[in-house]
Order: structure tokens, then C-alpha cells, then sequence
């Protein structure tokens, strides 16, 4: 028994329950104990348990919720003299089982309070047992009080970019420090405190924010055949740090190691994006196991099917969140005030969040309250908030979006980058489109260049070094006979499937991860990479590695240095970017009144003779950075042919153009650190086969050298 748990135990029994309050919900301390309160609408009487271990078979004590005195509405509330934190809870609901009527309330199972701000996880914990028939106290997860108030932030509060400064890091907290090469001591491997020992990587990275899959505490055998589930998109509760995550198993450690990593990034000048799931939990569909919401409310959590034994399935993982129910609406709400008030993070990004979207039948809503109540919220104003603007029922939001002030994971910028890289068929123009800012997407909204979040890869999919070396996903480890992961991917392998020791095929895919960097970067939006996709970290070809908590996800820290020329080329292009002006966002310019004002024109091998033609593998795009009296000239050639390019005029003060990149030249040459270009002697300039050139001059006033590049 932790210190936590004896004095929580020993005060506990000193006192009687008394009333109590319906608000706030969830455990709440005060000097004098903790008041407890829950929403449930149908069930017929609920009992709170206090438990002395995780794995406790049975309570140390058991409070009834008088369902006449200590019922307001539809909250059942009980105030517990002398508790303190660190103690462990769960509520026993009991009810109708009914599941034609929607109903599925089970005594026997023990269930997490929705919002608890911590987990005990037991050992011996067992979805299993959760799922059948019969008592499963002593294997499931427990709540445990905690006080918000009880940590010294020592003064430090969330950072505010601006979306013009942020480069986005997506990453995954396990995966980052978990393999043995990361130098991080056993005992803190994958765990917050591990992640806090490698941010000196980050800060010579030069990313600005990190952006961390799942961290609410998440169900590990919500996968297939024993396997584990890694990514965390599988939640139980929407308060609670993932208890895994915390080298301290203390129970209350997992909070307090959260808010340690949160204060340490933001010294070193990183914000925190979380990963929110709120379009599904980890109870699954009609046989999924008992936890939380579905023993407690089934009927207000969940959209059901008109059969009320069935869930809706929005999400492809057996059920959908009720989330513009008012209950749940204000569920959602109060969780992201929490981890931006209490856990003091700077941004969220909505899993499948088109699924907000949804009413209770599942009806698309053109102004869904949840989202209003997020946007509008003044205790999130000026907090980050993106969308992955789909959902897996066919629901796509692209560029149609509810609401003033939220970003967009642009998938489309990942398609139409990758098709032109791979020498796809009619996609110059949609490339060109995408390295504005994709105006074809957003320019109608009225909305800044920052509205599109650029990737080319994310959690979901080929990592960057697969994108170049495989053709067809490799799903085996799954578990699933290959039928997860999509089947399209828009890659290319170059010339061989999987690993190889040919040096011209593996110099091709260090170009094209090169090329792909590089239009990320100097693309109009924010940009977003993923974890290792800077040493080419590959999956071996698995595009869903969801469930593979192993060196297939993990970070291998020994290709810092096999992959070192990588490195070195995307923190210098994170360099260069971080010295943009941000002049159009603190005025607030549109997407559409920068090209307006800027006009910008393109280019083919000949000045303003762009070959827009379905067959054409090239473009050129020029740029001024007026703040800098700089022009510059970008050449994308995916051509498998050198092409010669005509270089424009130059009047004024240059002579001569300057080249700061060009990836067809071997390291360290592909990029010179900025002001270290080299002189461009010639008329033309001669693009390598599949390659990316930029070039510069200084004190323009050539006329038709046109802005648009976001250097």
C-alpha cells in the first residue's frame, strides 16, 4: 500500500457521508473531504467504492447514494468527509439491462467516473472480464482523487505562437525514448520523464510544437489477437494521463510526471498538442466490455442504431460518441478546459472530428453546438484547436469546416505532394495549388495562409522513408490477414520493394525524402512532420502499425547518425522558416488577399511559360520576401530527366543568383546554410532528375519575379 493509499484509507473511515453537491462532477477536494458527483439518468441506485490497491477484489468501504436525498436532476452526488487524494474509487451502477431499450446496466462490473482525473490500472487488468458475465472488480481500472490545485507550475503558462512561427512535430510519447538506443534509463523508457530528458533533440531540431498521440488513459487490449494497442485512439476516460506513460506507478505519479513534461517543454520554447479522441471510446459495439459510460448512461453517451441494441459506427470502431447530447457536449468542454487550465497545454487535434458534426441520429448538423461551444469557449480562446476534417463513414470537411478560428489536417496537400513526387499523371496543377496554401481549398472562407496543416505523412500511413521505398503496404504483423491500412498509398518505391544496398537506388530515395521535406517547408499553411521521418525511420512497409508497440514504431536513435545528412537538411530548412515574417497574420490577411496582392505567376523551363499539360513533371515558382529584399526561385523537377532552366533577368543590385538548395548535388552541398549560397554563374540552371532547387537574390526589382514561395 503507497503512502497515498494509507492516508486516504485512514482518514476515510473517521467520517460519515453526508449529502453533498451535483456540481461540480467528478471528485472534488476540499479541506474537509471530497464531494463526488455523476450523471446517470435510468439507473436505479448507484454505490461509490474506495478500494485500497488496484487490484483489490473488494472495497475497503461502500457509500450508497441515497436516490431520494442525495439526487439532484439526473446527478447522483455524495460528499466524503476526510478523504484525501491518492484515494482509489469506482461507482457500481445498477438498473435496467435492457439493451432493446438501450439499457445496459450490470452491478457486477465496477466502473471509472467519467471524470476522473487519474487511473490505477491493476496489474492483472482484463477486458475480458470486463466484457463477460460476472464480477470483475479485482481486474479492472479504478479512479483515484486527485487535487488540481496541488502542483507549483512555477510560474509558467501556455506559450501562444503564432500558427506563422509553428512546426508541428507529431510523436508518440511511448515510441520516442523506448527503444534502448535512446540512451534513457530503463526505469524511464516511453514514459513522460523519458520524453523530457530528449528535448534538448528538439530544440536543435527546431520544431515548436510537439504533437503527442492519445495521452487520455487508453484500453492497451483494445487490439487483435493479444497484440497491443499502441497508438491509444481506444479512450476511457477524457480527464486522466495515461497511467502507462508514468515511470512514478504511484497513483497519483502519472499526473504529476504529465504536468513535469508540460513545464519542460515549454522552457525549451515547445508548445503541447494533444490527440483527442472524443468520437468513440474503448467499449466497442454491442459485445465490447463494460468500463465507464456504457454501464452508466448508455443511452445518453452513445448514438445507437434505431435497433438500440446496436451502436452507430461512425468511426469504424464499433461505436460512436453522443457528442452533441448536453451532457456529453459539456463532457467535451470541460475536459479541454481541464487540460489547458490544470495540465496547462497549448492545442488539441480532434481525432475523426467531423463526427462532432453528427446529431443523434447521425445526421450531418450544419451548426453542431459542440463545436460553437469549443470555438466560443473564453476559456479556450487563443487555444490551438485542429481538425482532421473527416470521419470513416464518408463524412468529409476538407475545407468546409465549422467555425472561425480551426486549422485542418489538409490531407490533400499529402496526396497531391506525394502524386507529384512519384511522377503522377495531371499533377502540376494540384501541387502548385497546394505550395500556395491550397487557395483552390480555401481561398472562398476568407480565412489566413495558415488555415491548412501541410503533411506528407502523419501516424496513419507509410512513414516518409516508406513512402519511398514501397509500393504496397505490408501489414502482416497485424494480425489481419493485410486487410487494414489503406490499400492506396501514392507511393513509390524507386525501383525496389523494401530495403536495399544499392547505392543509386537509395541515393534516389534520400533525394526524394529531400524533395518532400522540402516542399513541405516552404508550402503556404503549417507544417507537420512526424517523428523519425527526419532520419528516415521506417515501419517495413506497414502503413497501420496501430498495434505494434515494438522496434517497428519505436524511434531508433542510431540513425541520428547513419542518416545524419537528413538531419542536418531539415534543421536547416526549419531555420530558414523560422525566420518568416509574420507581418500577414498579426494583420490578419486572408488566404485570398495575399495572392491578391501578391499575383503570382509561374514558370516552365522558360520564364512565365508554365506547361500546365497532364504529361508535365515540372514547375517553377518565384517569390519576393519584401521585409528581406530577397526573391526567390523555386524549380521542382520530377522529370526522371535533367532539365535545363531558364533563369530570369536579375536588375538591380544582384548580379547573380544564389543557390541554397539543390538536392540532386550530393552532401553536404544539397543545402548551404542561409547566407552561405553559391554564386549561379550561368544563364540556366541545369534541375537533376526528381529534384528541388532553390535559389535566391537580394535588392530585387525585376518585375516579373512574382510572390508566393512562404520561405
Amino acid at each position: 500500500m503507497t503512502r497515498y493509499q494509507q492516508r486516504a484509507v485512514s482518514q476515510a473511515s473517521l467520517a460519515t457521508a453526508t449529502t453533498g453537491r451535483s456540481f461540480p462532477l467528478g471528485p472534488t477536494r476540499v479541506p474537509a473531504g471530497v464531494n463526488f458527483s455523476v450523471f446517470s439518468r435510468s439507473a436505479a441506485s448507484i454505490k461509490l467504492e474506495f478500494f485500497d490497491r488496484a487490484d483489490d477484489a473488494r472495497p475497503s468501504r461502500v457509500i450508497p447514494i441515497d436516490p431520494c436525498t442525495n439526487r439532484t436532476y439526473h446527478y447522483w452526488h455524495v460528499f466524503v468527509p476526510s478523504v484525501e487524494t491518492g484515494q482509489i474509487y469506482g461507482f457500481r451502477p445498477d438498473g435496467p439491462s435492457e439493451p432493446h431499450r438501450g439499457l445496459r446496466f450490470d452491478p457486477s462490473k465496477l466502473l471509472l467516473d467519467p471524470y476522473g482525473r487519474a487511473v490505477v490500472v491493476p496489474n492483472n487488468y482484463s477486458r475480458e472480464a470486463a466484457r463477460l458475465d460476472g464480477d470483475n472488480t479485482a481486474t479492472a481500472m479504478k479512479s483515484v482523487v486527485t487535487d488540481p490545485q496541488a502542483y507549483d507550475w512555477e510560474g509558467d503558462l501556455p506559450l501562444k505562437r503564432p500558427w506563422s512561427r509553428t512546426i508541428i512535430y507529431e510523436m508518440h510519447v511511448r515510441g520516442f525514448t523506448a527503444h534502448p538506443s535512446s540512451g534513457v534509463a530503463e526505469s524511464q523508457r516511453g514514459t513522460y520523464a523519458g520524453l523530457v530528458q530528449k528535448i534538448p533533440y528538439l530544440q536543435q531540431l527546431g520544431i515548436t510544437a510537439v504533437e503527442l498521440l492519445p495521452v487520455f488513459q487508453f484500453d492497451p487490449q483494445d487490439a487483435p489477437g493479444g497484440r497491443t494497442n499502441y497508438w491509444g485512439y481506444s479512450p476511457v476516460s477524457f480527464f486522466a494521463p495515461h497511467q502507462a506513460y508514468s515511470s512514478c506507478q504511484e497513483p497519483l505519479g502519472p499526473v504529476d510526471e504529465f504536468r513535469d513534461m508540460v513545464k519542460a517543454l515549454h522552457r525549451a520554447g515547445i508548445e503541447v498538442i494533444l490527440d483527442v479522441v472524443f468520437n468513440h471510446t474503448a467499449e466497442g459495439g454491442h459485445d465490447g466490455p463494460t468500463l465507464c459510460f456504457r454501464g452508466l448512461d448508455n443511452c445518453t453517451y452513445y448514438l445507437l442504431e434505431e435497433d438500440r441494441s446496436r451502436y452507430a459506427n461512425f468511426t469504424g470502431t464499433g461505436n460512436t460518441l453522443n457528442a452533441n447530447h448536453p451532457v456529453v457536449r459539456r463532457m467535451i468542454v470541460d475536459s479541454l478546459r481541464y487540460w489547458v487550465q490544470e495540465m496547462h497545454v497549448d492545442g488539441f487535434r480532434f481525432d475523426l472530428a467531423s463526427i462532432l458534426a453528427r446529431d443523434s441520429s447521425g445526421a450531418v448538423m450544419s451548426n453542431p453546438p459542440v463545436l460553437w461551444d469549443i470555438e466560443s469557449d473564453p476559456a479556450l480562446a487563443g487555444t490551438k484547436m485542429i481538425a482532421e476534417a473527416w470521419d470513416a463513414a464518408g463524412l468529409y470537411q476538407v475545407g468546409s469546416f465549422v467555425g472561425d478560428s480551426w486549422k485542418e489536417w489538409n490531407d490533400r496537400f499529402r496526396d497531391d505532394i506525394r502524386d507529384f513526387f512519384r511522377g503522377g499523371y495531371d499533377s502540376v496543377g494540384r501541387a502548385a495549388d497546394r505550395l500556395l496554401g491550397s487557395p483552390s481549398i480555401y481561398g472562398w472562407k476568407e480565412r489566413e495562409l495558415e488555415e491548412s496543416i501541410n503533411f506528407v505523412t502523419c501516424h496513419d500511413g507509410f512513414a516518409l522513408n516508406d513512402v519511398v521505398s514501397y509500393n504496397y503496404k505490408h501489414n502482416e504483423e497485424n494480425g489481419e490477414g493485410g486487410r487494414d491500412g489503406s490499400g492506396e498509398n501514392r507511393s513509390w518505391n524507386c525501383g525496389l520493394e523494401g530495403p536495399t544496398g544499392d547505392p543509386l537506388i537509395d541515393g534516389l530515395r534520400n533525394r526524394q525524402v529531400k524533395n518532400f521535406l522540402t516542399a513541405l517547408m516552404l508550402s503556404g499553411g503549417v507544417p507537420m512532420f512526424v517523428m523519425g521521418d527526419e532520419v528516415r525511420r521506417s515501419q517495413r512497409g506497414n502503413n497501420n502499425a496501430y498495434c505494434q508497440d515494438n522496434e517497428t514504431s519505436w524511434f531508433d536513435w542510431n540513425l541520428l547518425s547513419k542518416h545524419a545528412d537528413v538531419l542536418r537538411f531539415v534543421k536547416l530548412l526549419i531555420e530558414r522558416r523560422m525566420m518568416r515574417d509574420v507581418e500577414h497574420e498579426n494583420r490578419r490577411v486572408s488566404l485570398r488577399q495575399v495572392l491578391r496582392e501578391t499575383k503570382p505567376t509561374w514558370h516552365g523551363v522558360k520564364p512565365n511559360h508554365p506547361d500546365w499539360s497532364p504529361f508535365s513533371h515540372s514547375i517553377a515558382i518565384g517569390g519576393e520576401l519584401k521585409n528581406e529584399a530577397i526573391v526567390v526561385y523555386l524549380i521542382l523537377n520530377a522529370y526522371w530527366e535533367p532539365l535545363d532552366f531558364e533563369l530570369p533577368i536579375l536588375s538591380g543590385g544582384s548580379k547573380h543568383w544564389r543557390r541554397w538548395i539543390d538536392t540532386a548535388l550530393d552532401p553536404p552541398h544539397e543545402i548551404c546554410e542561409w547566407n552561405a549560397e553559391q554564386p549561379v554563374l550561368a544563364n540556366t540552371y541545369r534541375a537533376g532528375a526528381r529534384s528541388v532547387v532553390v535559389l535566391i537574390a537580394s535588392d530585387p526589382r525585376t518585375p516579373d519575379i512574382p510572390t508566393g514561395v512562404q520561405l
